[in-house]
């Protein structure tokens, strides 16, 4: 796996793209917002993902929020690993996305994910997303002492997916229907992951 940076001056991951074996993680940038949007107004990923419908607008501005929150990273994974030639291509290659914050507490990091195209699911690409995103902010921040997941109590395979990821359930809230899964920074297998990531400069586009 590889870790590629431009400049880290700036908001996180706003130069990054960190490359995997099978996919890329970009930041979820304003040309993605379109085919998100379509993804979103699916009513199975609303239920999955515990999601309200946004208007392609709302959803334009949730994005520039996302982007600028110093709390919030927003990766979008797109199928290969070739450097995309355009913002087109990024977009004809978009797969899902994975995003990590902070609500509870600065040293826990919040991580959702999805892949929003069903013909990608349960092919191993859910599994390269994460572990690209826990390496990247286990590696980036030194604040982070615990993941976490929020898990709906209807959603059974992301329920198995964090589970299989080697995530321990923590508790169970009743009111809003989830289940809590956690994983320590310092998870053997983590510390593997992340050594392996090397760090190079990515080229913008013109």
């Amino acid at each position: 796996h590889y870790f590629i940076q431009s400049n880290l001056s700036m908001k996180l991951n706003q130069d990054c793209v960190l490359v995997g074996e099978n996919i890329l993680l970009v930041p979820y940038s304003k040309h993605h917002v379109s085919k998100y949007n379509d993804w979103m107004s699916d009513q199975e990923l609303q239920e999955l993902t515990a999601s309200e419908p946004l208007t392609l607008v709302e959803e334009y501005e949730m994005q520039k929020s996302w982007r600028d929150d110093e709390e919030k990273l927003t990766f979008i994974a797109l199928k290969g690993t070739s450097v995309p030639k355009s913002k087109e291509e990024e977009v004809a290659r978009m797969i899902g996305d994975i995003n990590l914050f902070f609500i509870s507490s600065p040293d826990i990091a919040e991580i959702n994910i999805m892949v929003a195209e069903k013909k990608y699911r349960s092919s191993g690409y859910g599994s390269e997303m994460l572990w690209l995103m826990l390496s990247f902010a286990a590696q980036n921040l030194s604040n982070v002492v615990t993941f976490s997941a929020k898990i709906s109590q209807s959603n059974i395979g992301s329920i198995k997916f964090f589970q299989k990821q080697g995530f321990q359930k923590t508790s169970s809230c009743p009111v809003f229907h989830e289940e809590h899964y956690e994983m320590p920074v310092n998870d053997p297998n983590l510390i593997s992951k992340r050594a392996s990531l090397n760090k190079l400069s990515y080229p913008t586009y013109d």
